[in-house]
This record gives structure tokens, sequence and C-alpha cells, in this order.
């Protein structure tokens, strides 16, 4: 994983130079801890739109993958929590309408981000799906938390909890595990898999990030850009490290 952590941390740091570089000082704090004024709101409002398209296309991806299921049990599971995704996306499309935003206008702008993240990382089989779900989101979603801390507080409680984890981590960890308990080759293909996976989406986050500049001022802005870079990457790199020894893949 040397070469993936190296990449990562490079993607990282090039957020924060070239959009410190664009934006110059960020936006005094407001008496909550978020930035005061326009470029704030408009922040929240890319975030919740980003997000929204993601729960949406997530609720979509799950309820396509249930029919990939080698078993009833994992078909049901599948479709409810497609359902609960897509409880996520109303949540989130609602606080965009009570911001006095149209939804589908907040998500269009990353509807090509994820729909090409999605199409380059399309899985062949059923335990590749729930790897994508599991590692792949997963270090999406560790991200959203991190910029999630920089919005006003009913935004922050809306992501935070669409960002919730749900059962669907253990069912995955079952699942995988008992597949590589019957076939320890899987291990191997899988764990190659996981390291594409965080890969796309660290290169689509730059990607949002250098198109979308009040959503990149939340992760990169402050004084200290560099150290909050050096610290977000500490700690999506030791969720994602857990993440795999979960399911029992090499880093």
């Amino acid at each position: 994983m040397a070469g993936s952590v190296g990449a990562c941390t490079d993607t990282l740091r090039d957020m924060s130079d070239d959009l410190t570089a664009a934006d110059g000082p960020s936006a005094p704090a407001g008496p909550d801890g978020t930035a005061d004024g326009a470029g704030s709101a408009t922040a929240a409002v890319e975030l919740l739109g980003l997000l929204a398209y993601a729960e949406l296309v997530a609720s979509l991806r799950m309820a396509e993958d249930a029919a990939m299921a080698p078993s009833l049990s994992g078909k049901a599971t599948l479709a409810g929590l497609a359902a609960t995704e897509y409880g996520h996306f109303t949540s989130l499309r609602d606080r965009l309408t009570e911001l006095g935003t149209d939804p589908e206008e907040a998500m269009r702008p990353f509807v090509a981000a994820l729909d090409d993240f999605h199409a380059g990382t399309r899985p062949s089989g059923w335990l590749e799906g729930l790897v994508k779900v599991y590692v792949g989101d997963g270090i999406a979603a560790d991200f959203y938390r991190e910029i999630a801390g920089k919005v006003d507080e009913r935004t922050r409680e809306i992501v935070l909890a669409s960002l919730a984890d749900t059962e669907y981590a253990a069912f995955v960890v079952d699942e995988v595990r008992a597949a590589i308990e019957v076939d320890p080759k899987l291990a191997g293909r899988l764990a190659l898999w996981a390291r594409r996976l965080v890969g796309e989406a660290l290169s689509q986050a730059q990607r949002v990030a250098a198109e979308h500049a009040e959503l990149a001022t939340l992760i990169v802005g402050g004084d200290d850009a560099d150290t909050d870079v050096a610290k977000i990457f500490g700690r999506l790199y030791e969720a994602h490290t857990a993440r795999m020894n979960a399911l029992g893949l090499a880093i």
C-alpha cells in the first residue's frame, strides 16, 4: 500500500496547494465556528447537492446489487438498505429546499464526476459490489464527514445522519470473510480491487474540489492548511486500514 499512500497524500496536498493559491485567505469564522457570509452558504449547498446525488445513486446501486445476491437473505438485506439510502437522499433534498435551493439544480454539477466514478468501478460480481460500498463508499463518507464539520449546525446534523453506519457494514464483513474462508485466493483479488477503489475515489474527490471552489475551501481553508490536510489524510488512512482489517484483506 506504500505507493497508494503516497499517491493519496499527493492528491490531498495538490488540492491544498491549488486551492490556497486560487482562493486566498479563508473567510472569518462565525459564532458557530463556520465561515460567515455567502461563501459558507454556497459551500453548504454544494455539500448537500453532492451528498444528495451520492445517496440517490447509492440507493439505485444497492437495488441493482440485490439481484446478484446468492441468497434470499442477501437480497432482502440489500433491498432494505436501498430504502435506507433513499431515506437519506430525501432528508438531504428536503434540507436543500429549506435553504431555498432547487435540489435538482444543486445535484446536477456533481452528476458527471459521480457517474464517471461508478462507470469506472463497476463490480464484476457480488463480492466486488460489497467491497465497493464498504471500502470505496466508506472512504468517501469519511471525507464528507471531515467537510461537514465546517458547515452550519443544522446542515451538519443532516449530513452526519446520512453518513451514519448501518447494519450493512457488519453484513459485508460477514459475507466477505465467509467467502474468503471457503476460497482464500479471493483475498488477494479483493485487496487489489479495494486499492483501485480508493485511488479512484480520491481522484474524483480532487476533481470535485477543483471544480467547486467554495466546497474545496472547507477542506483546505485556514491558516494551517498543510497541517489540516495531513491530519485529514491520517484519519482517512486509519479508517481505511480498519475496514480492510475487518474484511481480512491486506492493505
